[in-house]
């Protein structure tokens, strides 16, 4: 991209600063250098792989009910961003789901539907993008894997970053 938008630079530290129509930006260019396709993951996919998929023990949080297990937040991060992957991974060997950096998904935000469904879209439309995940400088109410939040698409925060999933297509 040219340049690293993080408050917190360092070596694996996870890149914060960044807005979901900046993610849309590194997307689509790492498409074009990989000829993959690379996106991010949608809210219900994100929940999914956060719960421990199919592996899933039921937890409050994404790998474990004890926050300092799993997570940098508010309560031991030191006020800063910690190296991706130096807690316990959750059920699908995923790090850092909860904690560390909040995480854009590809929804706009929106009520849930009353019916069960599987696999649910977001909305066609809105003005917020949703995020996900908790952060460094949130407490642990904000790590829950049920939680979301949502803000414009343009928007910056020092605690707001991305992950990729990728499609098979």
């Amino acid at each position: 991209m040219g340049n690293n938008p993080s408050y917190y630079k360092g070596v694996n530290l996870p890149v914060e600063n960044v807005s979901w129509n900046d993610a849309q930006e590194f997307i689509r260019r790492l498409n074009g250098m990989t000829n993959r396709n690379y996106r991010l993951p949608t809210e219900t996919e994100w929940e999914y792989a956060a719960r421990g998929g199919s592996k899933s023990n039921g937890y409050k949080y994404s790998g474990s009910n004890y926050l300092d297990e799993i997570a940098w937040y508010y309560e031991n991060s030191g006020e800063r961003t910690h190296p991706v992957g130096t807690k316990k991974a959750n059920e699908l060997g995923i790090h850092d789901m909860s904690g560390n950096v909040f995480e854009w998904v590809l929804d706009w935000f929106g009520d849930y539907s009353g019916n069960v469904l599987v696999n649910p879209s977001g909305p066609a439309e809105g003005s917020g993008r949703v995020f996900r995940g908790g952060g460094w400088d949130n407490g642990a109410r904000n790590a829950r894997v049920s939680l979301r939040y949502y803000n414009a698409p343009g928007d910056h925060d020092y605690g707001l970053g991305f992950r990729l999933a990728r499609s098979s297509k």
